[in-house]
C-alpha cells in the first residue's frame, strides 16, 4: 500500500463516570448484548446516579459503546463487578479490561484486594475477560458455585459462579491495553 494513503483510525474510546442523563442509553446498548440480564431503565439510571463513582462509560464519537456497573461490598475490602456491556462497533479493542483496569485504578475502589463478579458457566466471553484481566494485572483468580439454579433461582436461570480476582499490591495495570 503507498505510504500517501492513511488508514482510518479506529477513534480511542474515552472513559469517564456516567451521570444520570446517561441511564437511558446504557439501557440500550445492555439490551443490544445479548446474552446479559436486562434491567430496567431505572436501575439504571440509579446505577448511573448513585453509583457514578464505582461504574465506567467508554465513549467514542458520543456513543456510549463501553458500561461496567459495580460496587465496593459492603464490609469487604472487594470490588463487585455487577455488569460489564461492550458494543458490537467497539469489540475487539481490549475495552473491558482497560475499562476495568479504569476502575479498580479509581480513588473510591483504593481499599479493594480482590475483584469479585459472578458468571455462569456457559459465559465464555465473561470468562475469557476476567481470566485476561487476572494475567494482566497479576492476579489469582478462583471461582465457585455461589448463586445456585435451585437454591437461589427456583430453575429459572443457571447457576452464577463467584469469581474471585486477588489484586496484588501493586498491580501490573499499566500493561493493560
Amino acid at each position: 500500500m503507498p505510504k500517501d494513503i492513511s488508514q482510518p483510525r479506529t477513534p480511542t474510546p474515552r472513559l469517564r463516570k456516567p451521570d444520570a442523563t446517561d441511564g437511558a442509553e446504557i439501557w440500550q446498548l445492555v439490551s443490544e448484548c445479548q446474552p446479559l440480564d436486562e434491567n430496567s431503565m431505572y436501575c439504571n439510571l440509579i446505577q448511573a446516579d448513585h453509583f457514578r463513582d464505582t461504574c465506567v462509560v467508554a465513549e467514542m464519537d458520543g456513543e456510549i459503546v463501553g458500561w461496567i456497573s459495580g460496587h465496593m461490598i459492603p464490609n469487604q475490602d472487594a470490588f463487585f463487578v455487577w455488569q460489564v456491556a461492550v458494543s458490537p462497533k467497539a469489540r475487539g479493542l481490549g475495552l473491558g479490561r482497560k475499562m476495568l483496569a479504569h476502575l479498580v485504578s479509581r480513588d473510591e475502589c483504593a481499599d479493594a484486594e480482590e475483584l469479585k463478579t459472578t458468571i455462569t458457566k456457559d459465559n465464555d466471553a465473561s470468562w475469557g475477560l476476567f481470566r485476561s484481566f487476572a494475567r494482566q494485572v497479576g492476579g489469582e483468580i478462583s471461582d465457585e458455585p455461589h448463586f445456585e439454579r435451585k437454591a437461589h433461582f427456583d430453575g429459572q436461570h443457571a447457576t452464577e459462579h463467584l469469581v474471585t480476582i486477588e489484586l496484588p499490591e501493586e498491580p501490573k495495570l499499566l500493561r493493560v491495553a
